[in-house]
This record gives C-alpha cells, sequence and structure tokens, in this order.
C-alpha cells in the first residue's frame, strides 16, 4: 500500500486539523460523515471534540452500529482526547446515557484534568515516536484509570499524584489523552499511518 485512505470522523470536533496531519504523514484523508463512506477505508480517526455530543451525532446519522462493526473487524483506529473516550470500553464521569463505540480494554475518565481553564501543554516521550519528545496539548482531556491486559501503555503523565497514562496502543487501536493535531508535529499521525500500512 503507497498512500493509505484514512478516513476522519467529521460530525463535530478538529476535523480539518487531523487531515492536515494525516496528509502531512503520507495519507489520503476522507471526511466521514456517512455510513457508505466507511465501507473502502484503510484507517479511521476519532477527532477531539466533545465526546458526549460525537455519540449522539453517531447515533442520529446512523454511524454508531458501522463503525462498531468496523472497528470489531479489525479497522485500524486512532482516537484523539474525545476519541479516546469514544473508543474505550468504559468511562467514569460520562453523561448517564453516554454511549461509546468500544474496542479498548479500558476504562477512562472523562475532564480527568479539569475543566477548559485547567488546559495545559507538556513534552512527552512516547515509545514508538522517534525524535524526541513530542509536544502534548491537554485541553479538558481524558486520562486512563485502568487498563487491560492486551493495552500497551506508550506514555504517561504525572497527575493528581499518580502517573496517569495518556498514549495506549491495543492491536490496531491508538489513542492518545492529548491533541498532536494542534501542534504542527505531524510524527504520531505518522506512527497511525504506519498501522494503517502494516494492517494492511
Amino acid at each position: 500500500m503507497t498512500t493509505p485512505s484514512i478516513g476522519v470522523l467529521a460530525v463535530q470536533g478538529d476535523v480539518r486539523e487531523h487531515r492536515a496531519a494525516l496528509e502531512a504523514a503520507g495519507a489520503r484523508t476522507v471526511a466521514v460523515r456517512r455510513p457508505d463512506e466507511l465501507a473502502t477505508l484503510d484507517g479511521l480517526v476519532l477527532p477531539g471534540g466533545e465526546s458526549t455530543t460525537i455519540d449522539k451525532l453517531t447515533r442520529t446519522f446512523g454511524l454508531r452500529d458501522p463503525l462498531r462493526a468496523r472497528i470489531a473487524d479489525g479497522l485500524p483506529v486512532y482516537g484523539s482526547c474525545a476519541g479516546m473516550i469514544l473508543l474505550a470500553d468504559r468511562i467514569v464521569d460520562g453523561h448517564p446515557d453516554q454511549q461509546t463505540l468500544g474496542g479498548l480494554d479500558l476504562t477512562v475518565r472523562r475532564n480527568a484534568f479539569g475543566r477548559q481553564v485547567d488546559s495545559y501543554e507538556t513534552d512527552l516521550e512516547v515509545t514508538g515516536v522517534d525524535g524526541g519528545p513530542v509536544r502534548a496539548v491537554f485541553i479538558r482531556a481524558p486520562w486512563v484509570e485502568q487498563a487491560g491486559p492486551q493495552v500497551e501503555v506508550l506514555a504517561t503523565v504525572g497527575a493528581k499524584g499518580a502517573d496517569r497514562p495518556v498514549v495506549v496502543r491495543q492491536g490496531r487501536l491508538l489513542a492518545t489523552s492529548f491533541h498532536p493535531e494542534v501542534t504542527g508535529d505531524a510524527r504520531v499521525h505518522r506512527l497511525f499511518v504506519e498501522m494503517v500500512r502494516a494492517a494492511a
């Protein structure tokens, strides 16, 4: 596979920034708003945004079940921030009717770092990403409370007295608590593009 076709779920969130980062990392991108657009993808990104809104809109647009089916079928998927919440099997502090797409054997805490005013940036060493630390931008971000035995933790950050997993991988699924798409550094997206190529 020379140029993989990677969709970005485009119902809400920072779609444009993810598409730019993926294209810088060597992929062709598609904005995904309809179920039939999922059929021909080699990979998919679930962007940051508001996880409850994205959840509701995927159900409204008839995307929820097709998304769950493609994830279960082994489609490589990368979720950032809200996307991590959508990929997690379990949520703490979610809305009562909030659902996830699942796939990652994780319990994540929604808005774990606090509200918008508690947003911050730091440099993180991420396993599998060469070239020095990654600038991590946390905006109302989740963290991983509990990870199953198949989940590989690629980076942690010290917060509230403990090391919190903020980059995880399980098979063909990748998730970050932060927003690499807003920094102009495409290395996390390059890691995902390589995962997509390997899956093909």
